[in-house]
């Protein structure tokens, strides 16, 4: 499995018990549809590892969990390594909802621009993530909220949006 076939899960944040269990950070909005996993593939050397899980228990965010064939022994080198699902097993989203992933290479209408680009990028590292568009060359920074966001065409591979006044000609400038 290579990683970019995969979307991050979370990480694994500390041993749980004596028993060989360790507790997962889940970085997702709905932890409960992961509840039946039978498996996760572990960052290892930059390459995915997949561990069979053998107990799973949810609460919010954080899960215990038991891998098979793994020791209380065996976690201090488990400990902080990220962890990958297939692309697959993603729900699917409507609507205006999206995953950062598939929405690269989409087209970008301005309510009052038209056509301004190709999204190229999400940049999450800021306090607002933010679509990277591609305008001829020159980079357009919007932030991906629900008033500038209006309707996400996945069929067309498009997305319409309403951006604040005046911060497209500041990047075009």
């Amino acid at each position: 499995m290579k990683i970019e076939d995969c979307f991050y899960l979370g990480k694994i944040s500390k041993p749980f018990s004596y028993k060989g269990e360790v507790v997962l950070f889940l970085d997702v909005d709905e932890p409960q549809d992961y509840a039946e996993l039978d498996g996760v593939y572990v960052s290892i050397n930059k390459k995915l590892v997949l561990y069979t899980i053998k107990s799973i228990r949810i609460n919010n965010n954080k899960a215990v969990v038991r891998f098979d064939g793994v020791e209380y022994e065996d976690l201090e080198r488990l400990i902080g390594r990220e962890l990958f699902l297939p692309l697959e097993l993603l729900p699917p989203l409507e609507g205006n909802k999206f995953y950062f992933h598939e929405i690269i290479g989409f087209g970008v209408i301005d309510q009052e621009k038209g056509n301004i680009g190709t999204i190229t990028a999400v940049y999450e590292n800021a306090p607002q993530p933010l679509l990277s568009i591609d305008c001829e060359g020159k980079e357009i920074l919007l932030p991906i909220i629900d008033q500038i966001i209006l309707n996400v065409n996945r069929e067309e591979r498009v997305m319409e949006v309403k951006s604040p006044e005046g911060l497209i000609d500041l990047y075009l400038q």
